[in-house]
């Protein structure tokens, strides 16, 4: 069977189980669930930086798709509706802990580097270049408005018109926050090559001694 077959049934699989489900059917829930919950658990990491939250957002963001799936009506991909259900969780946990976020209304008044306008465009210097544990290490340190638009961008691939939508900001605010967590990102990047450069690098005392050794 090639992929598009595969493709094909598996999306019938899922269209099949979606209006079993929104019947009330408990199992067709349960194949949803386990079908979905390793990448909605993964957004809900990427976006709050801490396994634990992240484990109970993925069950909270469960719990609203039972509640709500009866209102999908396939204007979308199943993928695509569950996903911008997971954001709000998200988003809602970060304002209720009243986490410090990013202004969605800020200018960018940064003189360091200007703004080039590649926006939309995966940055290659980041994905792909370095190792995934770094990263990760990286997203997690980024501020909470930052992560999330640098998550939906360029990791789970959202456009920035539905960015705008989905955190209620302007096109313009989307892009000037991918920007700036892009810079943050190299920032932290650079630290840590600095640091592990320096690790492995041998101290002139060490050098020393290891000399007085061999004589």
């Amino acid at each position: 069977m090639n992929s598009d077959k595969v493709a094909a049934s598996k999306a019938a699989t899922d269209t099949q189980l979606i209006a079993r489900a929104q019947r009330g059917n408990e199992e067709a829930f349960r194949a949803l669930f386990d079908t979905h919950k390793r990448r909605v658990y993964s957004l809900c990491l990427r976006m709050t930086g801490d396994t634990a939250e992240a484990e109970d957002l993925t069950q909270e963001a469960f719990l609203q798709l039972f509640r709500k799936i009866s209102t999908f009506r396939g204007e979308s991909a199943f993928s695509t509706w569950l996903h911008r259900l997971v954001v709000n969780v998200v988003l809602m946990h970060l304002r209720k802990k009243g986490l410090q976020q990013i202004s969605l209304d800020e200018v960018d008044s940064s003189q360091e580097e200007p703004v080039k306008r590649d926006y939309g465009d995966d940055d290659r210097r980041l994905i792909g270049s370095i190792d995934r544990i770094s990263l990760e290490a990286a997203i997690a340190a980024l501020p909470p408005g930052y992560r999330t638009v640098f998550v939906l961008h360029d990791v789970e691939g959202y456009e920035h018109n539905e960015i705008a939508q989905i955190m209620n900001c302007s096109i313009g605010n989307s892009k000037s926050q991918l920007h700036k967590a892009r810079m943050k990102l190299r920032e932290h990047l650079r630290r840590d090559q600095r640091h592990r450069l320096g690790a492995s690098q041998p101290s002139a005392g060490a050098d020393e001694a290891r000399t007085q050794q061999e004589r």
